[in-house]
């Protein structure tokens, strides 16, 4: 018991005695540890975002994703900007007009899509993924069409006299196993597509030149 009071006595006046100079030791000691500790954090992170700004290395040497973007505008800026533009007028043309389409709609044409693709033996997804595309991003094309079409569809109507000077022009033979009214009808189809194209063009070409675009980039 006695020496441990003794041991306590000494411990107290050791701590009582311990020099200025000890103290700053044992703070800049604490100090350098929560340095290093930022150090740690900072480090974890850049390496966890690196592909935020690294594209790929080459035997080390970085290649940033800044260089890569800057590349792909010298590239395809000026088509992909002008698309870009192009949707943006687009749908705020569509939207002044309140011409909508239903997400029933937009599945009907992605299955008519998909049952198309899957009877030539591939998949929606392989055909997307070829395209650089998401299935998001299908689905707002579908609907700005979709929309297009029920704009423009008094430009698009196909009459059977229609129908008639196409097979004539064409010299088309209706097959012996396909019926009358399905070959007809892959007829209407197609001059219906003609038709939306072009009144779709110059329907884009006419509001394009009357909107207010300013560029403040030049490729």
């Amino acid at each position: 018991m006695e020496q441990n009071n003794i041991e306590h006595m000494a411990a107290q006046q050791e701590a009582k005695t311990e020099s200025p100079w000890m103290s700053q030791i044992k703070n800049v000691n604490k100090k350098v540890a929560f340095s290093i500790l930022g150090v740690l954090v900072v480090a974890g992170l850049a390496y966890s975002f690196k592909s935020l700004f690294i594209a790929a290395t080459v035997n080390g040497s970085p290649i940033s994703r800044w260089s890569v973007v800057r590349e792909s505008e010298k590239q395809s800026g000026r088509d992909v900007l002008e698309n870009m533009i192009n949707q943006k007028i687009i749908e705020a043309e569509l939207n002044k007009s309140g011409v909508s389409a239903t997400s029933e709609e937009i599945d009907g044409e992605v299955k008519k899509i998909s049952d198309r693709i899957a009877s030539q033996g591939g998949t929606l997804l392989q055909a997307l993924a070829m395209q650089g595309m998401t299935e998001d991003q299908l689905r707002v094309q579908l609907s700005i069409q979709k929309r297009l079409e029920k704009l423009l569809a008094d430009k698009t109507q196909v009459s059977d006299a229609d129908i008639d000077a196409y097979i004539k022009q064409n010299k088309l033979t209706q097959p012996k196993d396909v019926k009358k009214e399905d070959f007809r009808a892959q007829i209407k189809e197609d001059i219906q597509q003609n038709k939306f194209q072009q009144a779709a063009q110059a329907w884009v070409a006419d509001i394009t030149a009357k909107a207010n675009i300013n560029y403040f980039v030049t490729y």
